[in-house]
């Protein structure tokens, strides 16, 4: 991501596991695959254990290897657990507080619920609003918390949770991929539209694994079966052992996945819809080489993202490829949040230019994104530094123009670069030499073998269904002076 000051986050990462066999140490896999999906959230995580139908879990702020201590992990390890959720969360909606930190844990009068969201609700400040209206009361300000009232009050009502799950799915909007654990069932669930990825692996011992991404599985010696489809509610029973489905939700025709997640949140070992990311990505450099050809002498891509769109540019172009960055993989994530001065210098921080690869040479620069266009600047500005004769930007999706509502903390409009400015302005805002987007006909057809379509809102401003009305928080986290008129006299 070219904005390493302000970059690009997705909402979460979600796992699951259900071992039939009694072999495995569930919270030990749990964290394995939470570290396989770290990239997906570095704000806080959190592991739920089942215990012979008793629920209990760990979650807080901060990465995986600190929030799980050897101690945390241990106190977790239960040698008659079968089943464990995990997560890892970057806010996207909700503020950065350990309320909002999941798996939330729910207890009520039918037993005990863990459940894992990756997404976001395009109707969750309306939903929020009419359950306190009715009395609910929220410890936190994220919408997996009204999904987890909502689930709750309709499992009390409900004969088993599975219904409980469809039955709110009914009125649930945008985008959601749910890890719901009982006390005797694991279950996936995912939005109609699909617009964040989940699937399902198989243990060698026997049992089940959901995911965000495939390299969870892989991360835990579990097989990929396939995708949880669209709408799909997919259930793991401990009395059968075997996996089953409701469809009810299924067969919507506007079914699209965030395009982002090939170009950019997935890890490049990931296979999502049948398609492999890595794969994706170099086609998206293929793409760039035909739409945007330049005489140059080497390609190189902006770690970490950008280098397989790199080597794909070089293949199709011809122009040998060559490690223009290295990054330094010991600058912690705290690093970005510290002063002005620091985020300015974070880039030259965090990447070092191998001068002996550009130096007296055109280059070709391939990264996924422009987000400010400030980081770009200064990347580019490095490349100079160096030696480089020439800088030829390739970005290997279109400019960014909108905001997402569906998990993505896109900036606001008014900070992107892309929004009101042409290629061109934005190219003299960078200070490349050229400077070519991917186009929004060709970033649909990345991933050649996926069996969905994608949403490009962020692109084009085209969406499925979007919220009436947004917050960037909680009511009661804004000041009473911030707040809309008719709702200063909560504070009363």
């Amino acid at each position: 991501m070219s904005d390493f000051a302000y970059p690009l986050h997705e909402e979460c990462g979600v796992f699951g596991i259900y071992d039939r066999a009694g072999t495995e140490d569930v919270a030990a896999a749990a964290y394995s695959a939470l570290y396989a999906l770290q990239h997906r959230g570095q704000e806080s995580c959190g592991i739920a254990v089942n215990d012979d139908g008793v629920i209990n879990g760990h979650r807080d702020l901060g990465l995986v290897n600190e929030v799980f201590t050897p101690a945390v992990l241990g106190s977790l390890a239960k040698p008659t657990a079968h089943m464990a959720t995990g997560h890892v969360r970057y806010a996207t909606s909700g503020s950065r507080v350990r309320a909002n930190a999941q798996p939330m844990i729910v207890r009520h009068g039918r037993g005990t619920m863990a459940l894992c969201h990756n997404g976001n609700l395009t109707n969750a400040l309306e939903l929020r609003r009419q359950l306190e209206n009715e009395g609910a009361i929220f410890h936190g300000s994220s919408d997996t918390e009204v999904i987890c009232y909502l689930v709750t009050r309709n499992r009390l009502r409900m004969g088993s949770i599975e219904i409980a799950i469809s039955k709110t799915m009914d009125v649930l909007e945008g985008a959601y991929s749910l890890v719901v654990m009982s006390a005797t069932k694991l279950i996936a669930a995912r939005d109609p539209r699909g617009y964040r990825p989940l699937c399902i692996g198989t243990l060698p011992g026997g049992g089940y694994v959901f995911a965000s991404e495939s390299c969870a599985l892989d991360a835990v010696g579990a097989t990929l079966l396939r995708d949880v489809e669209p709408g799909e509610i997919v259930i793991t029973d401990t009395k059968t052992g075997e996996l089953r489905s409701i469809k009810d939700h299924c067969g919507r025709p506007d079914r699209q996945m965030c395009v982002f997640e090939f170009i950019y949140f997935a890890r490049p070992d990931s296979i999502i819809e049948g398609s492999s990311v890595h794969e994706a990505r170099k086609q998206a450099g293929r793409f760039l080489a035909q739409e945007h050809p330049v005489e140059a002498d080497v390609v190189i891509g902006v770690p970490d993202s950008g280098l397989d769109a790199a080597l794909g540019y070089s293949q199709e172009s011809g122009i040998p490829y060559g490690i223009g960055f290295i990054k330094n993989k010991y600058i912690g994530r705290t690093f970005i949040q510290g002063s002005q001065k620091q985020r300015e210098n974070s880039v030259r921080i965090k990447l070092n230019v191998v001068t002996s690869t550009v130096k007296g040479k055109r280059v070709v620069l391939v990264d996924d994104s422009i987000v400010r266009g400030t980081t770009s600047a200064r990347i580019i500005k490095l490349l100079r530094d160096a030696g480089a004769k020439e800088v030829h930007f390739r970005v290997s999706a279109p400019p960014f123009k909108y905001p997402c509502y569906f998990g993505t903390d896109i900036p606001d409009q008014k900070l992107l670069v892309a929004t009101g400015r042409t290629v061109d302005q934005i190219n003299e805002i960078i200070g490349a030499d050229t400077l070519g987007y991917l186009s929004t006909e060709h970033v649909v057809q990345l991933a050649q073998n996926a069996n969905c379509g994608f949403c490009t809102a962020c692109f084009t401003g085209k969406y499925a269904v979007k919220p009436e009305e947004v917050l960037s928080t909680d009511i009661h986290e804004r000041h009473l002076n911030d707040r809309p008129k008719d709702e200063k006299k909560l504070g009363e």
